[in-house]
């Protein structure tokens, strides 16, 4: 994939308190030129981040203020250039919703040895240490890639 091609990239997992944005925020630092946005397949408009994915990335110096949680819509996956879920899953569910959308759907851990990025949500501050070293890891991947 030419980076002239990507303009904008969504982030997607379960409920986009977590994963997503996380991911969305240090995936956009490393690739500025392109508009990184996230979403929840379960989402609930508006929600904030979750307080550990807030405390986490505070810690590493990434901010997620001003999140607010939204639901996947067919609209945003069609004017997304590229999606990228976290889990198989995901993508199966993004498949059924639209499957015209299948081509441009990955995993956001697919350059990684561990491509699923598992949910923290409710789970120890391991746990999310954890995730967020999967999502630095697979958001600097991603830029050497679409950076070519």
């Amino acid at each position: 994939m030419a980076a002239m091609m990507i303009q904008s990239i969504l982030v997607v997992c379960t409920g986009n308190i977590c994963r997503s944005p996380m991911g969305a925020r240090l995936l956009q630092a490393c690739v500025p030129a392109i508009r990184v946005e996230s979403a929840g397949i379960c989402g609930i408009d508006g929600h904030a981040a979750d307080a550990r994915a807030l405390e986490i990335c505070l810690q590493h110096g990434v901010s997620l203020k001003g999140h607010a949680a939204r639901r996947l819509t067919l609209s945003m996956m069609r004017q997304s250039d590229l999606i990228l879920a976290m889990e198989t899953e995901q993508l199966n569910r993004i498949s059924a919703m639209a499957p015209e959308v299948r081509g441009k759907s990955l995993l956001f851990g697919r350059w990684l040895d561990v491509q699923e990025i598992p949910d923290p949500y409710c789970k120890s501050q391991e746990a999310f240490e954890y995730v967020f070293s999967l999502l630095v890891g697979a958001s600097q991947e991603w830029a050497r890639r679409l950076n070519r």
